[in-house]
């Protein structure tokens, strides 16, 4: 399992990079792991508002369906145009071609709540 330094990440298995007050949000490689291999990802629409910690989509897999969680409020900029077709780029590019939206951050102080990756991989141990 990989957990980028850099990334922001979340306890419901959400990453995020910061770029210029935008957010790329996925989920992290231990959450992909778990899934199993994704055959569907539902995401918003562009100009969506999200509200840190509601649910903005869902991924399923062939084990399950799970919702995923922004890390952050703001305005949906853009979604990955490659899920629809290639959803199992999660499960290949969880941190690059796997990603899922872009956000415009409405809170930077929202980023200070996430995990680093040296706490979100404390936090993934501590599952076993």
């Amino acid at each position: 399992m990989e957990f980028p330094d850099g990334l922001f990440y979340t306890e419901d298995h959400e990453w995020g990079m910061e770029e210029n007050g935008v957010l790329i949000v996925g989920i992290t490689d231990y959450a992909q792991g778990e899934l199993g291999d994704v055959v569907y990802v539902e995401l918003p629409q562009e100009g969506t508002i999200l509200k840190a910690g509601e649910p903005f989509g869902v991924v399923e897999s062939v084990k399950s369906v799970s919702d995923l969680y922004s890390p952050v409020s703001g305005e949906v900029l853009e979604i990955n145009p490659d899920l629809e077709a290639e959803p199992e780029t999660v499960n290949t590019s969880p941190y690059d071609r796997g990603w899922m939206i872009k956000v415009a951050l409405s809170k930077k102080s929202e980023l200070d709540k996430l995990l680093s990756a040296e706490q979100y991989a404390n936090f993934v141990k501590n599952l076993k």
